[in-house]
């Protein structure tokens, strides 16, 4: 198991981690967390090479993706960068990527119930007014769980808060701040159920975030 005590604070620059092969040959990945070596909850980086496939396989409870560059594909369509994925409970596919790419993607997480299939183009879906100066772009929400990118501009700070159900930010472009680091671009910062912080940013960042999805105990 890698990084499974959902009451602990990680957080893991992933530029800095090595890539190891997966079973699929050209297909490799970064584990930030995982409960079994190929089944169960899983989340990573993981990098296509050009021309790599992966077998057809079946996702339990769930896929998500966010296409970070290239192209992703399946039968369903290709996906370039920006691409945000959620393929439900009981779903399948053959993916494959004609010239490569890389993505963040977890598995084995969805509520049994949330049976949407999302297809989000992040480069031409339109930013929300959030608090402040943020924009937002929401990705999905089912009950508690909100999915959205967030856009800092420059020398923004924003309020204390605490995470109910916790909260998961993979730092886009950018560094992302708080009172306990800093974070540059590949950055994934998972924080659990009522942790709290104060973030700010000192040039524009984009964060991918996720809150109220983890245990809360």
């Amino acid at each position: 198991m890698l990084n499974m005590d959902f009451s602990e604070r990680v957080v893991i620059r992933t530029g800095d981690q090595p890539w190891i092969q997966s079973p699929a040959g050209g297909v490799l990945r970064k584990p930030l967390a995982r409960e079994e070596a190929e089944r169960g909850h899983a989340t990573s980086i993981v990098k296509y090479e050009a021309g790599a496939s992966f077998n057809r396989h079946e996702h339990p409870l769930g896929e998500e993706i966010l296409v970070l560059d290239g192209v992703f594909s399946d039968e369903t369509g290709d996906y370039p960068a920006g691409t945000y994925l959620r393929n439900p409970p009981g779903s399948g596919h053959a993916p494959f990527s004609e010239h490569g790419c890389t993505l963040l993607v977890k598995l084995h997480q969805f509520n049994p119930d949330d049976l949407a299939s999302v297809r989000v183009n992040t480069k031409t879906s339109e930013w929300l007014p959030g608090i402040g100066n943020l924009q937002v772009m929401p990705l999905h929400d089912f009950e508690g769980e909100h999915v959205a990118l967030v856009k800092w501009p420059a020398h923004e700070t924003f309020q204390p808060h605490r995470h109910f159900g916790g909260e998961e930010i993979l730092v886009l472009s950018g560094e992302f701040c708080d009172e306990y680091g800093r974070y540059p671009a590949g950055t994934w910062i998972r924080s659990p159920h009522m942790s709290s912080h104060h973030p700010f940013v000192e040039q524009e960042t984009v964060i991918w975030v996720k809150t109220g999805h983890l245990p809360i105990t």
